[in-house]
């Protein structure tokens, strides 16, 4: 009796496995190119789009923070290098992140680690050629996310700040 259940039980615990193995690789890949197609569905790639202040009918990806100023670039890497130029803005914190295309955080940048300097990013595939002058920050896949998030501790000065957030610009690299 039990050698007629071996063979099967083995064969649905090698099937558990690989549906486990497929579902832990595929999942970061397919939620980030959710991510970045409904980023993207508000202005294209490769172009940095700034949005206004959180409310709470706010959607887009998460429940984003009503404290933070989000400007985001979905980019696309499959005709060339990306450039992301940014300036620090007055405001008790800022950041610039890099998200690949498998959720993972490239890069890093805020106002404590960038001194208050401008930022002068460049996202590219290994092999792609960046602009002089520019860090590189190389990545995995075509496409992800480059995120600003600037915290607005007082909803009056949003103003100034939102005016000088508008001054970063993600654009492709002509080749």
């Amino acid at each position: 009796m039990t050698r007629r259940w071996t063979l099967p039980l083995m064969f649905g615990v090698l099937l558990g496995v690989l549906t486990w193995q497929v579902t832990l690789v595929a999942t970061p890949r397919v939620l980030m190119w959710l991510a970045v197609k409904r980023v993207a569905s508000i202005g294209g790639f490769n172009q940095m789009k700034h949005t206004p202040l959180a409310t709470a009918a706010s959607r887009t990806i998460v429940r984003p923070s009503p404290d933070l100023a989000y400007s985001s670039c979905p980019y696309d890497l499959s005709h060339g290098p990306v450039l992301i130029e940014a300036t620090p803005v007055a405001a008790p914190y800022w950041s610039l992140s890099i998200f690949d295309a498998n959720t993972n955080a490239v890069f890093v940048r805020n106002d404590a680690a960038g001194a208050h300097k401008p930022l002068r990013i460049a996202i590219a595939r290994a092999g792609q050629t960046i602009p002089a002058g520019a860090e590189a920050v190389r990545v995995d896949g075509n496409r992800g996310v480059a995120l600003i998030r600037i915290l607005i501790e007082n909803r009056a000065s949003f103003a100034a700040i939102d005016g000088a957030r508008r001054s970063a610009r993600c654009s492709a690299v002509a080749g």
